[in-house]
């Protein structure tokens, strides 16, 4: 998780099993490249499995490990954390920049 889209990449499966386009739709914004390069980073720290079938044309598989799952935890508490704090964070923001004072 030491580029910008490991978090995002980490939360989309965690409700299932998703193949690589549904993972880009799922994240947007993310090229195929970066998708792809984070994917093998998380696999190859042990946080996503990866199943490759077979088949023409090529059908792949992403899953959460054991400890994907409980790192998806973490992350998710975070960025709910982040979600709700939001408009408190805005509001010091706004007083700052009314004082002139910077963020």
């Amino acid at each position: 998780m030491t580029n910008r889209w490991g978090p995002l990449v980490l939360l989309a499966p965690e409700t299932g099993t998703l193949r690589f386009s549904q993972l880009r739709r799922a994240i947007g914004g993310v090229s195929e490249r970066m998708l792809a390069q984070t994917l093998q980073e998380l696999e190859g720290d042990g946080l996503i499995n990866r199943i490759a079938y077979e088949v023409v044309p090529p059908h792949v598989e992403y899953s959460l490990t054991p400890l994907g799952k409980e790192a998806t935890e973490r992350v998710r508490a975070v960025a709910d954390w982040i979600e709700t704090s939001l408009p408190p964070i805005g509001k010091v923001w706004d007083s700052r920049a009314k004082s002139g004072k910077k963020n």
